[in-house]
Parts: structure tokens; sequence; C-alpha cells
């Protein structure tokens, strides 16, 4: 079976599903993650097909006039439209995965992997499309280059200038899982995740309208990663090495999601003043006083001020490193951020 992320849309058979088991009451196998690869990947289907896609539509306004076409021309015939994704384009998503990450694994990724993922994408394509995929099969090391630099453009005018509203929606829905687990179980965070997805005698399954398939997550786990430019349904990921995986839409993606920063800023602004606002902003990875401070561009003193009023209120966590007092937003300051978005 072809380890691929399949997508659930569509009229799905009844009795087509993929099930995750897990081992009762076992949370320690769930876990969450980040992959800028996988929106990246999603983003260049939105911009090929966009009448199917109109929770993008205020991001593809904004997008479309600064695409560098030849980089995007060839990611396009990588990605495809629909279908099989090739596995090499992306990492294996983790709560700190940043883009710079997964380009640095993608430019000394594997080169028989890539080749074996060439050769399924060869037979799932046709004329021009199908050529360009045999010549990068045949010449791996080259196409490999070609890809990574070409991902970096388009990530570049695509995704860089809304990357930090995009990565607060994920976040923010993070936390509010998150919380929805420790209160009421997996159970009831699984229940929510989309309609099409389930749990229950210890195992999460979705529904899907091609394929089934059991997947034992006892011991490798199962990661959830929300995502935006996916935000039509769910996908998964089954084969190994690759770590049982699930994508599925995140929480709070309407068509102005894609706003200017400085629109929300202004939003959190109005409800906790300016100063305050920035230090939340600053606080969405852990951050020393000192670099909050830099962040927001305030004195170190004026940053732990806000960081005590802000940890009083439940939206700042601290927690002692060493010599160092690291501060990160909480679960109810991601949504509140999140809700802001």
């Amino acid at each position: 079976m072809d380890r691929n992320t399949r997508p659930v849309e569509g009229v799905e058979h009844p009795d087509h599903r993929v099930e995750f088991q897990l081992s009762h009451g076992d949370i320690q196998a769930v876990r969450f993650g980040i992959s800028p690869g996988h929106e990246l990947a999603h983003a260049v289907r939105v911009l090929l097909r966009p009448a199917q896609h109109p929770l993008q539509w205020g991001w593809l306004r904004s997008v479309r006039e600064r695409l560098p076409r030849d980089s995007f021309a060839l990611l396009a015939a990588v990605i495809g439209d629909d279908g099989y994704m090739p596995d090499f384009l992306t990492a294996a998503p983790r709560w700190d995965m940043t883009p710079d990450a997964e380009v640095d694994a993608l430019r000394t990724a594997a080169l028989e992997p890539m080749r074996v993922d060439f050769g399924k994408m060869v037979l799932r394509s046709q004329g021009a499309r199908q050529q360009a995929l045999r010549d990068m099969q045949a010449h791996p090391i080259r196409a490999r280059r070609m890809i990574a630099d070409a991902r970096s453009e388009v990530w570049d005018a695509a995704l860089a200038p809304v990357w930090p509203q995009l990565e607060r929606i994920l976040r923010a829905d993070i936390a509010t899982r998150s919380r929805t687990i420790a209160a009421s179980g997996i159970s009831a965070m699984a229940g929510d995740l989309h309609e099409r997805v389930s749990w229950g005698d210890g195992a999460v399954r979705v529904r899907l309208r091609k394929h089934s398939e059991h997947v034992d997550c006892r011991g490798s786990g199962l990661v959830l990663v929300p995502s935006v430019m996916s935000s039509w349904g769910c996908m998964v990921l089954t084969e190994p090495p690759a770590q049982p995986t699930l994508f599925y839409p995140a929480r709070g993606v309407t068509a102005g999601w894609a706003r200017d920063s400085a629109e929300t800023d202004a939003a959190l602004g109005a409800l906790l003043g300016p100063a305050r606002a920035d230090v939340l902003l600053a606080a969405g990875s852990a951050r020393t006083t000192s670099q909050v401070a830099r962040d927001a561009g305030i004195a170190v003193s004026t940053a732990s001020h806000h960081l005590g009023i802000l940890r009083d209120a439940g939206l700042i966590a601290s927690e002692r490193d060493g010599n160092r007092m690291l501060h990160l937003r909480t679960p109810l300051g991601e949504a509140m951020v999140g809700a802001a978005l």
C-alpha cells in the first residue's frame, strides 16, 4: 500500500474507514504537531483549483500577483492538483516544526525514497507532467535541489507573509483540543475533529471513500495535525516508517483568516491594551523576559510587569529553566489569539 495522504471528501462508502487503534485510556499515545510543508503543498493545490476553496479566497487575492512563475510551475508538477502527494516534500509533523527546518530536511532527503515517490507519481500522471516527473526520477540529485529552491521561493511569496496568522490558528486549535482531552478525554476531542472522525473501543476512526485499513498505534502513537489550507476535510498518513498521522481542519478558518497582522494586533490591543497585546503575541514560543521585551519593543522591566498581569489572568505560563524564566502562552492565551484572528 502506498504511503499516502488520502483525502476524505465526496460520498464515502459506509464500510470504508481507517481505524487507528490505541490502548484504552492511553492519552500519551496521542500528540499534536504542525506541518508547514503540508500547508504549502495544499496552498499549491488551492492555487491550482481555487473555485473549490472559497475559504482561501481572501488569501488568494493577495498572493496571486507575487508568485514566482517558474518555481510555482515546478511545484505544481510535483504536487499535482489532487490525489497522491509525495512524501519527501514534508518532514514528520512536530509541535516545534519550522519552515526552515523542513526545507533543510528536503535538501538532504534520501534519494532512493525520492525515486520511489517519483515512480508513483509517474504512474498517476500523463502528458507533459509525466515526462517532467520521469526526468526528475532519472536525475534525483538535480531534482532535489531544484524542488528545494522552488519550495523556498514559493514559501517566501505565498505563505511567509501570512505564516504568523496561520500558525496562530494552528496553535490555538491545538491548545483548545489539548484542553478538551484533559477535561473530557480523547473521545470528546476526537469526536469533535470532523464529522467523519469518531472514537470508540480504543480507536480513532476516519471514514473514507475508497480505502479501509486497521493501523495499530500502540507503540507508535497517533499524530494529530490541524490544517488551514486543507480546510475542506481530513487526510491520513499510514505507511511506515511514518508515524500514523491524521490531518484535520483547524478551527476558526474563515475567508478572512489571512488579514494583516496589524489588524490582529489592533483587535487584541483594544481588549488588553497595545503593550500587553504585544507581549502576549511575543509569547507564542518559550521566551525569556529579555526576549519578550525585545520582540515587543519595550523595556525588560515593562515586559516583566505585563507578563505578571497576563500570568495572573491565566494567559501566560512561566517556568524556570536553570537561571532563566521562560514564558509561553497558555491554552487560554492561544485561544484568545486565535479568536482575534
